[in-house]
């Protein structure tokens, strides 16, 4: 990508919305709060645009987050990069928002110096889902699949964990976890547990993150799913 040309950064999962344009390392923030995205969108990239000193031509590369959230504020960032591919032949890359706060994480020197301590430990994300309901993504091998789960299945399977856990994410209206999952496990600071423009622009610069860039991340509580008859 031509150094000449913008990186636009966008996280619709959740409220805030959080639009950013990047040109080199330096950095253009708007953040709103709202459920009607659909119609902040537009005015907060002219905002960023505008501050980074050029327009939609000049946008050469876009990086969303795909999910989990919810179903409209995916959509949101799906579709506008979709047609930003279309019409400005723009490179598109994205990540679901476990793997954000993945990259965070690994990056920081908490987390660093937990390793450390625990070098057989692994990071679990956990994100508020709606009511008692959460999100979780454990990565490690053993445990390849997020997952949609109620408040008390949260914390059995995190007691049933048999590595040491590093826990980033936030809870209802992004509160701190260390309520939520109390004094046996590490959480991160909060500082890493909420999506930053700088990390997703460092994410938008790994080619990794073409694959299923446009690919959006829904999940469902088991119980909702349908059952095949047999």
């Amino acid at each position: 990508m031509s150094p000449e040309k913008l990186t636009l950064l966008l996280d619709s999962s959740a409220s805030p919305l959080l639009v950013a344009a990047a040109r080199n390392e330096q950095i253009f923030t708007s953040k709103r709060s709202g459920i009607k995205q659909e119609k902040l969108l537009f005015p907060m990239l002219a905002r960023v645009l505008q501050k980074a000193g050029g327009e939609m031509a000049d946008v050469g590369r876009i990086f969303i987050v795909r999910g989990p959230g919810r179903f409209t504020g995916i959509r949101i960032a799906l579709t506008f990069a979709s047609m930003m591919q279309y019409l400005n032949r723009c490179d598109v890359r994205g990540a679901t928002l476990f793997e954000v706060l993945r990259f965070q994480t690994e990056h920081s020197r908490a987390f660093g110096w937990w390793k450390k301590q625990n070098p057989e430990g692994v990071i679990g994300v956990v994100l508020h889902a709606f009511r008692e309901e959460y999100f979780l993504q454990i990565f490690s091998p053993d445990n390849p699949a997020p997952l949609w789960l109620s408040r008390g299945e949260l914390l059995a399977r995190l007691a049933a964990f048999g590595q040491p856990l590093y826990l980033t994410g936030t809870d209802k209206n992004g509160g701190p976890l260390a309520s939520l999952v109390g004094a046996d496990f590490t959480v991160a600071p909060q500082a890493d547990c909420v999506v930053r423009p700088s990390a997703l622009l460092q994410m938008a610069n790994e080619e990794k993150y073409r694959t299923d860039a446009l690919e959006p991340l829904y999940l469902k509580p088991a119980r909702f799913e349908l059952v095949t008859p047999k």
